[in-house]
């Protein structure tokens, strides 16, 4: 019980102001499962999932003795979307461990799947803005929904393996940064800042190890034999 009254209370001291030193911890997990996952290693999805559990604490910050804290209750929302997408991903690539050791072979999402992510995104982020609002989401609202979305498709990409989920991450980081910093959460923001670059560099990595075909060379007979 002292720890966790510890852990809860902790803050780092950072030029005249402070950061919740379970922001920082809760974010240092979220990037370790995002190594693990570039890597498509299965330990990527139980690392997450202790990460949301902080950060859900955090942007919750009005409930957990932060008074003044701004509630972003499509970042604290979607801490439990991903720990609910985060067991159906471990059981996904625990049912796909590949023989050179990855959990998932990386793959192009099929036309429809492509076209209903970037129609999930826009009608997704205009459905649930006017809920958030009206719970008190920190403004621009439309800001916080639209980063709980793109975040829910992109952990669904990632579970199936397809490799645009790390454009959608991208989307997200667009958005989310500027959020998270005029929110004053600014341990996650940085973070976020450093997501950006490291999703673009996610994406060619699985790019470059998604499944192809096999070459089939076709031996055609020899006209001049007879």
């Amino acid at each position: 019980m002292d720890f966790l009254r510890w852990l809860f209370d902790a803050q780092i001291p950072v030029a005249g102001s402070s950061l919740l030193l379970r922001e920082v911890i809760g974010n240092v997990f979220g990037l370790l499962s995002a190594l693990g996952g570039m890597r498509r290693k299965l330990w990527a999805w139980p690392v997450g999932i202790v990460g949301n559990l902080l950060l859900l604490t955090v942007f919750l910050g009005s409930f957990f003795g932060g008074a003044d804290a701004a509630n972003l209750l499509g970042q604290a929302g979607r801490q439990i979307m991903f720990i609910a997408v985060a067991v159906y991903g471990w059981r996904q690539w625990r049912a796909s461990a590949q023989p050179d050791g990855h959990a998932i072979t990386p793959r192009w999402a099929p036309t429809r799947a492509r076209i209903g992510l970037v129609a999930g995104m826009f009608l997704g982020t205009v459905a649930i803005t006017p809920l958030f609002r009206m719970l008190g989401s920190y403004e621009p609202v439309w800001a916080d929904a639209w980063t709980f979305v793109g975040s829910l498709l992109a952990t669904i990409g990632m579970a199936k393996g397809w490799v645009e989920f790390w454009l959608i991450w991208v989307a997200v980081d667009v958005v989310g940064v500027p959020l998270l910093f005029s929110a004053g959460y600014y341990a996650t923001a940085f973070m976020y800042l450093f997501y950006g670059i490291f999703t673009l560099i996610g994406f060619f990595v699985w790019m470059r190890a998604r499944e192809t075909k096999p070459r089939v060379d076709v031996l055609l007979p020899d006209p001049t034999l007879r």
